[in-house]
């Protein structure tokens, strides 16, 4: 019988499934939700690390102009680099959606270190400013 895969991170909504098995992240999905963790959570939220996240709400209420998109592409480059050791970042774009003029698209290229694999997730942002 196989060894079990070492544990990378637990998943934040841990269930068992029908057949009462609990299924745990591979490295890829672990460094994905990590990623969705640090840009959605906002600063001062977690007590005992203050400065952890992006803070990108602090944007929601701000206009989508090419300094705002700036200083949102390097709030997003700064805290993945500090938060997230498991990669190396590759590139941030900060981009208005055509035909939405308030909504941002937010993509972001980065390595794997442990195996090189090169991945890249997005999310859109709404901008009411």
């Amino acid at each position: 019988m196989p060894l079990p895969r070492p544990l990378i991170n637990c998943p934040l909504d841990l269930r068992p499934d029908r057949q009462g098995q609990m299924h745990y992240l591979n490295l890829d999905e672990s460094i994905r939700q990590s990623i969705q963790i640090i840009l959605s959570t906002r600063s001062t939220e977690q007590l005992m690390q203050p400065d952890f996240g992006a803070g990108l709400a602090t944007f929601l209420h701000e206009p989508n102009t090419l300094i705002n998109q700036r200083r949102i592409r390097d709030r997003v480059f700064e805290s993945l680099s500090q938060w997230e050791s498991r990669i190396l970042l590759s590139r941030v774009d900060v981009q208005t959606v055509s035909d939405q003029p308030n909504h941002l698209r937010i993509e972001i290229v980065y390595q794997i270190k442990r195996t090189g694999t090169l991945q890249q997730i997005g999310l859109t942002m709404q901008l009411e400013g």
